[in-house]
């Protein structure tokens, strides 16, 4: 069996040149070694009702509704829909940001100051009410004060889906983008007109989008169809959510399925929502929640701490071929309980995902064959199934592959260089202890072409992400870093509006603050 590698206890000069000096702290203390990152879990107040959760854990939400357009169709609910969703969002706890027919430069300007909030909150949501239309192969959600003769100009009067996207995707646990804007062509004279750039207008509703994994679009109807603006206060998709999103303790992957089977009871199947992208693992709850796993330490423990009836409908949803139920399933069966604990159905249940092109899952199979649970031990089918993981994108993949070429394994021989060259893919996923790790190589030199500079992004970007070791080592032993690092960290931390102070490398007491205040700490 492989040894563990959630850590390398030796210096990064010994893990990539044998025989050379290993490297300490500049003070002379303890040599340097990769550091394990385990990210903690949320902690919200469990409840049989709506419950508001404790301020650790930061739940951020962009709402925008468009009613009163001046040149195109006015829509009827949008501007309610969005107050009721921005009202019920804060009862459940989230900081919301409520634009209501907005101009477009309001509107850019609310998207980007939203981005920027996102980057310390663990959920960001945005909910979307009103005109939205495809134009050369990108969705564009229109603001009110839109005005278009030529297709060609849509781009510079609207906002694109794609910057929303991006507006929750650093967000460190849970990023849904809900759009109801697929209710019809708003610019009914251009449907065919080319522009002199080739572009042209789409018809009725918005193209499919292409949202980063651990990110759920949400779209009102499917791709390319129109969603029904309603006869009552409020569409039937805005009804849904209304109605769905605060049911306590319902796990998220379960709750949107129950919004499209109310969306589609209330249109008698005229309109059915469809999701884009992914969850990642983890169960989540937007009310509400378990004691259990609010206070379990990992994911397979929160999927083990649902209640029976939740178990049930994950069943059905992976019946209906949901990978991410699949999952959840197969992390239950992994329970520590012997008298529930069935290997053999966690590798089915993995298995069956993997097959169906879930990255994760392809990671978890890769862990039960190289451990030897639930099927015989398997370390090249482990590597096997690693690589293809991380071939689609998954960083866990990515950073545990990167140990694995450090170390060697069954038919795969140590390559040094080329677990650098993982541990730096993984990094610029945003893996936090890849980021971490990779700073410290930079900073030892041994990353060809890497700079000061560049590690101090690292640890920037490591400390956004809000993994409790990151902030810890940087604050108790600062040292470890060389002092042309700890002076670029102080310019990042500067340049990012965090730190005021002298850069000399020191991390006093004003660096540490400027830290935690890019972690996200409250002063």
């Amino acid at each position: 069996m492989l040894p563990s590698r959630l850590v390398i206890l030796l210096s990064l000069a010994v893990l990539l040149f044998a025989g050379s000096a290993g490297a300490q702290d500049s003070a002379g203390g303890q040599t340097r070694g990769l550091m394990p990152i385990k990210t903690g879990v949320e902690k919200i107040t469990a409840g049989d009702t709506l419950t508001v959760p404790a301020a650790s854990f930061k739940r951020m939400a962009l709402v925008i509704g468009m009613s009163a357009y001046t040149s195109i169709s006015p829509l009827k609910n949008t501007a309610s829909d969005a107050r009721a969703v921005a009202d019920m969002l804060q009862r459940l706890g989230f900081t919301v940001d409520l634009a209501v027919d907005v101009p477009l430069v309001q509107m850019q300007e609310t998207v980007a100051a939203f981005s920027r909030k996102v980057e310390t909150a663990d959920i960001a949501l945005v909910y979307y009410a009103g005109h939205g239309v495809e134009a050369a192969g990108e969705n564009y959600l229109v603001p009110i004060d839109i005005k278009v003769d030529d297709p060609a100009k849509i781009p510079d009067q609207a906002v694109s889906l794609s910057s929303v996207l991006r507006s929750v995707e650093r967000a460190r646990k849970l990023r849904v983008v809900i759009l109801d804007s697929c209710r019809n062509n708003p610019f009914p004279t251009l449907p065919g007109v080319v522009a002199a750039n080739g572009a042209t207008l789409g018809g009725d509703g918005l193209a499919a989008p292409d949202p980063s994994r651990g990110m759920l679009v949400i779209y009102a109807a499917e791709g390319g169809k129109v969603a029904l603006d309603g006869d009552g206060e409020h569409s039937p998709f805005a009804t849904a959510i209304l109605e769905n999103l605060p049911r306590p303790n319902v796990e998220i992957g379960l709750v949107f399925r129950q919004v499209r089977d109310r969306v589609m009871s209330l249109t008698a199947n005229r309109q059915q929502p469809y999701f884009y992208g992914s969850l990642s693992g983890a169960p989540y709850f937007l009310a509400g929640e378990d004691a259990a796993i609010a206070d379990s330490g990992d994911k397979a423990s929160q999927w083990q701490a649902l209640k029976p009836d939740q178990e049930v409908q994950l069943a059905a949803l992976a019946g209906e071929g949901n990978t991410r139920a699949m999952l959840g399933l197969g992390y239950m069966a992994l329970t520590p309980d012997t008298k529930k604990f069935q290997p053999e159905k966690a590798f089915e249940f993995f298995s069956k995902a993997a097959a169906a092109g879930d990255a994760e899952a392809m990671f978890e199979l890769g862990k039960l064959h190289e451990k030897g649970i639930g099927t015989a031990q398997n370390v090249p089918e482990a590597i096997k199934l690693y690589q293809r993981a991380a071939d689609l994108g998954f960083a866990d993949a990515i950073n545990d592959l990167g140990f694995l070429y450090y170390q060697g394994a069954e038919g795969l021989p140590r390559n040094p260089k080329k677990a650098v060259e993982l541990f730096i893919r993984a990094a610029d996923l945003r893996h936090p202890q890849a980021m971490f790790n990779v700073a410290a190589l930079i900073d030892d030199g041994v990353v060809p072409g890497k700079t000061p500079e560049d590690a101090a992004n690292y640890l920037y970007q490591a400390l956004r992400s809000g993994v409790d070791d990151v902030l810890q080592q940087l604050s108790t032993r600062p040292t470890m870093f060389k002092p042309e690092t700890r002076r670029a960290l102080q310019a990042e931390l500067s340049r990012n509006k965090f730190y005021k102070g002298t850069i000399d490398g020191d991390i006093g007491a004003g660096t540490q603050r400027s830290m935690r205040m890019a972690f996200g700490d409250p002063e």
